[in-house]
């Protein structure tokens, strides 16, 4: 069985300058290629937010489907996105995000250590290193599967943990009726509501803050 939370050999770098900040982040399951409807809400109130940075966006690059195994494609390009930002671009500033599955992925690259009894797949050489954390400013997490509603669409699969070099940068957002996040959430529509709630919105502010933070040393 494969294991999320890993990395493997950075991509080579781009000619592209650095951004004051690189939002990473994953779609959730079957919307279309790129960061989707919920990223794409809370990537606009970022950049709200903070006027005067540079935000660039890269969208994980992974299947969403229900084939929830292939997760993993999307933990190893978003690891390998960020070990490359990290390692190119010390000064920028880094965001991590996700929406339902893409949460799942946005957890698993935090992870600590290889959960016991799980193997890598093809492509993962352990977690990121130690030293990535430092170039991470915020996590942003919306509708992240819960162990009940993971167990049932994938049988075996890791559990789904925020590493402890990132709990407190993390904002993980459940709306309490959310199916998918929330044991006993009974309203499937609710799972969508993060782009209308306002939840959006509160991340992209913890995630402005935590960026202020970052550049003045309190972080």
């Amino acid at each position: 069985m494969t294991v999320a939370g890993l990395t493997t050999v950075a991509s080579p770098a781009s000619a592209a300058p650095c951004p004051d900040v690189q939002v990473v982040f994953a779609r959730g399951t079957f919307e279309a290629p790129g960061v989707g409807a919920t990223g794409q809400a809370f990537v606009d109130a970022l950049r709200a937010k903070a006027p005067d940075k540079h935000v660039d966006v890269y969208a994980v690059n992974y299947p969403a489907s229900l084939d929830f195994a292939t997760a993993a494609d999307g933990v190893i390009d978003a690891s390998n996105k960020i070990t490359a930002t990290a390692a190119q671009c010390p000064d920028t500033d880094i965001v991590i995000g996700g929406y339902s599955q893409g949460a799942a992925v946005a957890a698993y690259i935090t992870e600590d250590d290889i959960p016991e009894g799980y193997t890598p797949p093809p492509g993962m050489t352990g977690p990121m290193p130690p030293s990535v954390a430092n170039h991470v400013a915020a996590v942003a997490l919306f509708g992240k599967p819960s162990s009940g509603f993971l167990q049932m669409i994938y049988t075996g699969a890791p559990p789904i943990t925020v590493g402890s070099r990132y709990v407190d940068k993390t904002l993980d957002l459940c709306i309490p009726t959310d199916p998918v996040c929330a044991p006993g959430g009974n309203d499937n529509a609710s799972h969508g509501g993060y782009i209308f709630n306002g939840m959006a919105e509160q991340a992209a502010q913890f995630a402005a803050d935590r960026i202020v933070s970052a550049r003045t040393g309190d972080a």
